[in-house]
């Protein structure tokens, strides 16, 4: 059942209205535990990207109330978005803007140990990459081919508003922590498990 009442994308200022209204929806935040750990917006459950696409049909199950999907910049929302679609969920919206908007609405927030988000962590490894591929290119000259491979990588991953870099980092040991699973992100929707409503 689709929501007339909200828009498919709902600004920072509307969502929290919406929260405050006591008939709010599900917040799910789609970014990494690590992200999530960092700063995420109250109540929230992390439910990320990842697990979702994987396992859409069992999240969307479990979802029986209006969805407001978050992440970083509204990116992997959006793509959250048309994977709970194609499970047949209609009541789905998106935070314009992501945690960036909601932050620098004012919106409260809580937060725990800070650690680099991953759109920076793609950043850092991308420019190192190009930077180690242009100066080893002086030594091996074949090295300026890394630099190249991460020109294009980049171009791809704008056109198609994906990030395989991204996906790459954010299974890394220090970016999954607690909580990746189906079984502890079911738990936490249908109430049965710690975590989800902070």
């Amino acid at each position: 059942m689709t929501d007339t009442a909200h828009p498919a994308v709902v600004d920072p200022a509307a969502l929290r209205a919406w929260l405050a209204s006591g008939a709010g929806p599900r917040v799910l935040d789609v970014r990494g535990p690590a992200e999530f750990a960092a700063v995420h917006i109250p109540g929230s459950y992390n439910v990320p990207l990842d697990v979702l696409r994987e396992h859409r049909d069992e999240v969307a199950g479990h979802l029986d109330t209006d969805v407001v999907l978050v992440c970083r910049s509204g990116a992997r929302a959006t793509q959250a978005e048309r994977a709970l679609a194609e499970a047949g969920l209609g009541n789905v919206h998106v935070l314009a803007g992501g945690m960036v908007a909601w932050e620098k609405d004012g919106a409260a927030v809580n937060r725990g140990r800070a650690r680099w988000d991953i759109e920076r962590q793609v950043r850092f490894t991308a420019g190192s990459l190009v930077l180690a591929g242009v100066l080893g290119g002086v030594v091996v000259p074949a090295l300026r081919w890394l630099a190249a491979a991460v020109g294009g990588g980049l171009a791809v991953a704008a056109l198609t508003n994906t990030c395989a870099l991204g996906a790459v980092l954010s299974r890394l040991p220090f970016n999954r922590g607690a909580g990746c699973d189906l079984d502890r992100v079911v738990a936490q929707l249908s109430g049965q498990g710690p975590g989800g409503r902070r």
